[in-house]
Parts: C-alpha cells; sequence; structure tokens
C-alpha cells in the first residue's frame, strides 16, 4: 500500500514531541501558540516542561499540536479525508511534497480565525437544533419554568424530602 519511505516522509517521523515544541516555540513564541492552538498551557505560565506533561497525557492536544506543526509549521498541504481520520504520526505524506518554510502567522490572523471558528459552530448548532430551540422558546412563553413544581403536591417523591420533613 505505502511505502516506508512515504512514511518516513512524514516530519513527524523520528521527531520527538520535546522537539516540536521547541521548534515551534523558538520559531512562534508562546503567544502565537496559545492564540492559534487555545491551550492552557500555552496561556498560563507556559513552559516546555509543563506543556511535555499535558501533551503526553491528553492524546487530542497532542494530535492539536503535532497537525499544527504539520500544516502551519511545515506549511504541507492539508491531507486528504482518509489520511485526517489517522493521529499526525501515521499519517503518509506524498514523496513530491516536501515540507516549506513556517507560515508567518500573527495574532489578529489568530483571531479572526477564531471568530470564523465560532460562527461555524453557531451555525452548524442552529441548524442542528433549529427545531428544539424553536418548540423550547415557545413552550416557555406559555408556561413558567416553575409552574409545575408549584402545582406539585406537598408530599415528594423523594426520600431525602421526606426524611427532611419528618426531621
Amino acid at each position: 500500500m505505502y511505502t516506508q519511505e512515504e512514511y518516513e516522509n512524514n516530519p513527524l517521523h523520528g521527531t520527538s514531541l520535546e522537539q516540536v515544541l521547541t521548534q515551534m516555540v523558538d520559531h512562534y513564541g508562546w503567544e502565537i501558540l496559545a492564540a492559534y492552538l487555545n491551550l492552557n498551557c500555552f496561556k498560563q505560565n507556559p513552559s516546555i516542561k509543563a506543556s511535555l506533561k499535558f501533551l503526553k497525557k491528553t492524546e487530542w492536544a497532542q494530535h492539536k499540536v503535532e497537525s499544527f506543526y504539520l500544516y502551519q509549521f511545515k506549511n504541507l498541504p492539508r491531507a486528504d479525508d482518509a489520511m485526517f481520520e489517522l493521529p499526525p504520526r501515521d499519517r503518509i505524506v506524498p514523496l513530491h511534497q516536501k515540507p516549506k518554510e513556517p507560515q508567518e502567522l500573527s495574532l489578529e490572523d489568530a483571531e479572526r480565525l477564531r471568530l470564523k471558528r465560532e460562527k461555524a459552530a453557531r451555525n452548524k448548532d442552529s441548524r442542528h437544533h433549529g427545531d428544539d430551540r424553536s418548540r423550547s422558546r415557545q413552550s416557555k412563553t406559555s408556561h413558567s419554568p416553575y409552574e409545575k413544581t408549584a402545582q406539585k403536591s406537598e408530599t415528594s417523591n423523594d426520600p431525602y424530602a421526606n426524611f427532611k420533613s419528618k426531621g
């Protein structure tokens, strides 16, 4: 299927997480990494040691950092959908794709990207839950959320409440 040479073309092959992180911090700095990756280990008292400890324990965060390394720092073209499903270290990079100079990133671009992602998430959320929200708005206008509680009888099915009232 894939040759060893194609597998070894991945810039992460033979590179430790510490080397990846050190290269990116030296080039971009903690502030840019925090803005783009939105990881607390890059925001609050960042250090290589503390970040490595978190990233090694948190697989999704490690994948996020390694993907950033491949597609921003090494400036490779985005992987196809099938490859993107694999962890970054397992992705095959075709032999004709070679790492380039790191992309130039700015805090302004990071903010634009963050706003774009928020908008996309809101749109996705409203498409997914649009019917539920409109129904819940209609039900809230016709009933008070506390109305049902007030209509309940004095006796409760809650054993703790019954115990409390006996005492």
